[in-house]
């Protein structure tokens, strides 16, 4: 329930004008008195200001603060929202033939994909003898806009250079994400609190780690050793960081002003652990019209629990779970062939596959 610090229920005011109203003019209001009609007035702009005045206190707190409201809270905090990300990529500039000299690419080198624009990030050099060199470069616009270009698809060169005769991408452009939304940057605000700590405390390692880059969802921190802090991390969804996000991570928490002096940090990817779903499932006869739709959700109903089981580290593999979700889903009977119930260590994810999914048929009770 929301905090409120004023009465904004309109009935609650409606009673009350029209309870002092009887009591000065000593006779009894009806609802068709016209004078109903001023009070009712009254009645709503009561309770639109007073819904004004709840929000604006909502705003002052962490809990219920949204947009610049919550900006403004977390300069109490000293920390700010994470701008927007271009999406980045890697560019192959190539000549026909090895020259005798080196063919300078200048960084801001432009290369497009239609209308969405990418430049090199530095200088580089196709040396004497060679063919080709890459050049790591950025979207010229921050946000998603940039994501998902496939190898080969940023060709067009927009700042023609003296015989180089191709340019393709050679990796998918990604890792562009929009400004970081309210919900992130209020968890970052409440670890904010850790930082403070002079002896690296794990949930200040946590709040670190996620302020490198927003795409990072899921943190492990612990200590293998004394002395030792190891970090392991995953990006939306799930996703394995690459070495670029790890070394970007490993950069950001070495700084003097976030690793206490005596901690050796090692930051890495968890290991993974595969399991593949094979399963059987039946539908109660009374659900035959619906056997098409709880067919989908079921469909669904397994992918959401892959997702969930991949998207944080150290979450065991529970049969109990799919079944859970697939009979939820629609289905009467499931018998899970595999996966097997499977512990996952503190330095491990759980990455599934559909093996097998049979719909048995119709069954009665």
């Amino acid at each position: 329930m929301d905090v409120k610090f004023i009465q904004d229920d309109p009935l609650f005011y409606e009673q009350e004008l029209v309870k002092q109203y009887e009591t000065l003019t000593g006779r009894t209001l009806y609802p068709a008195d016209p004078e109903r009609l001023i009070l009712n007035l009254q009645t709503y702009a009561l309770a639109l200001i007073n819904n004004n005045i709840n929000y604006t206190g909502r705003q002052n707190l962490l809990a219920y603060a949204s947009g610049q409201f919550l900006d403004a809270l977390a300069e109490l905090y000293n920390i700010k929202r994470l701008p927007a990300q271009p999406a980045k990529t890697i560019l192959r500039f190539s000549i026909d033939e090895p020259l005798g000299f080196d063919v300078v690419i200048p960084a801001g080198t432009r290369v497009s994909a239609g209308e969405i624009v990418f430049k090199t990030t530095e200088e580089a050099k196709i040396q004497t003898g060679k063919t080709y060199v890459d050049i790591p470069a950025e979207c010229e616009i921050s946000g998603s806009i940039g994501n998902g270009f496939s190898i080969g698809q940023i060709n067009q060169l927009l700042d023609p250079l003296p015989y180089i005769t191709k340019v393709e991408n050679i990796t998918m452009s990604m890792y562009a994400v929009d400004a970081e939304d309210d919900e992130r940057f209020r968890e970052r605000i409440r670890l904010s609190i850790e930082r403070f700590s002079n002896a690296g405390s794990r949930e200040a390692y946590i709040y670190h780690t996620k302020t490198a880059h927003q795409l990072i969802d899921d943190v492990e921190v612990y200590s293998p050793n004394p002395g030792v802090v190891k970090v392991l991390f995953l990006l939306q969804d799930g996703e394995l960081p690459n070495t670029e996000m790890i070394d970007l991570v490993k950069k950001y928490l070495s700084d003097e002003k976030v690793r206490p002096l005596t901690d050796q940090v090692i930051v890495s990817a968890p290991q993974t652990v595969s399991y593949a779903i094979n399963l059987e499932y039946y539908i109660h006869r009374k659900d035959e019209a619906k056997v098409s739709y709880i067919q989908q959700n079921i469909e669904k109903a397994i992918q959401d629990f892959i997702l969930w089981t991949g998207s944080k580290i150290g979450r065991d593999i529970l049969p109990e779970e799919l079944v859970k979700r697939v009979k939820e889903a629609g289905a009467y009977r499931v018998r899970v062939i595999s996966p097997v119930y499977t512990q996952i260590s503190i330095e491990q994810v759980a990455k599934g596959i559909i093996e097998r999914i049979q719909y048995g048929g119709l069954v009665n009770d």
